[in-house]
């Protein structure tokens, strides 16, 4: 996968902005929305989409990612 910009990626659910997910050194570290730390680093975009996506309330719609 190859993309251009800053290596942040925003998750847009149903209520607004759920979490953000950031490019690091040894993978992709995810935000939720309001947490003051990150919830863990994953080794792959596919893989933390999905933790952030776990981290969301039950029933949860997949959230929109768009990268800033």
């Amino acid at each position: 996968m190859t993309d251009s910009g800053s290596g942040v990626w925003v998750a847009h659910g149903a209520t607004g902005v759920a979490g953000i997910i950031r490019a690091v050194d040894g993978g992709y570290s995810v935000t939720i929305a309001g947490a003051d730390e990150a919830v863990g680093t994953y080794p792959t975009m596919d893989v933390a989409k999905a933790a952030l996506h776990s981290a969301m309330p039950p029933g949860s719609d997949w959230p929109r990612f768009e990268q800033h």
